[in-house]
């Protein structure tokens, strides 16, 4: 995403922003990926999965729409507390991917079905260590699972993908251990929310979120 501090955010509304891509181009990215053959069983009343797959400003925006999911929070996964802060982060140089913790009922919604989600409307799981504008390590499409079986999952999930040729190119996503998943600050939760028409939000996140509308509609919430 376009660096800036919490005190210019709303004011960076240059070409460079406008440049990205169109919104309808960011919209064809969608891909109606099929349904997981897959899928965990049912323990409990809460799971938390953790996804990385560009700016977390999308990643939450799409899944704060999903039914099922009872909180999300943006954050930083794969590096030390040490430098889990957006500047540094923003180096590429910690470990760090930009990453989302997603607190869901796994009776209204399983891991399957986030991951299938992940992969249509949020992530290009085609793009090494970028998403769209963003590059860098931090922008990785990546995957922390939380337990054994998500992790079985996820790899039966890519597997199936690949198997199925739903992309023109390979799949990059990774599966990572977590060393721990970090809050980001607090100017950062909930952004697509709280500025809809913020313009790297309007051509680069909106359409995600309107993709999961589109193709989804059982999923979606308001």
């Amino acid at each position: 995403m376009t660096r800036f501090t919490p005190f210019a955010a709303l004011l960076v509304v240059g070409a460079a922003v406008f440049a990205f891509r169109s919104p309808s181009a960011a919209s064809d990215l969608a891909v109606r990926a099929p349904a997981a053959a897959l899928a965990e069983p049912i323990v409990g009343n809460r799971e938390t999965a953790i996804f990385a797959g560009g700016c977390f400003w999308g990643v939450q925006g799409v899944f704060s729409h999903v039914k099922g999911v009872v909180s999300t929070t943006a954050g930083y996964t794969g590096g030390k507390a040490s430098t889990a802060e957006y500047e540094t982060v923003s180096t590429g140089t910690t470990g760090h991917a930009e990453s989302v913790k997603v607190v869901f009922d796994p009776h209204q919604v399983n891991y399957a079905d986030l991951l299938r989600i992940y992969f249509s409307v949020i992530t290009d799981p085609t793009e090494l260590n970028r998403q769209g504008p963003d590059e860098g390590t931090q922008y990785r499409s990546a995957l922390f699972p939380q337990s054994a079986t998500q992790a079985k999952v996820a790899r039966a999930y890519i597997s199936q993908l690949t198997a199925a040729r739903t992309y023109s190119a390979p799949i990059v996503t990774r599966l990572e251990t977590s060393q721990g998943f970090f809050a980001a600050e607090g100017y950062h939760q909930n952004f697509l929310a709280r500025n809809p028409d913020y313009p790297y939000i309007v051509i680069n996140d909106r359409p995600k979120v309107d993709a999961l509308h589109r193709i989804f509609p059982q999923s979606w919430r308001a």
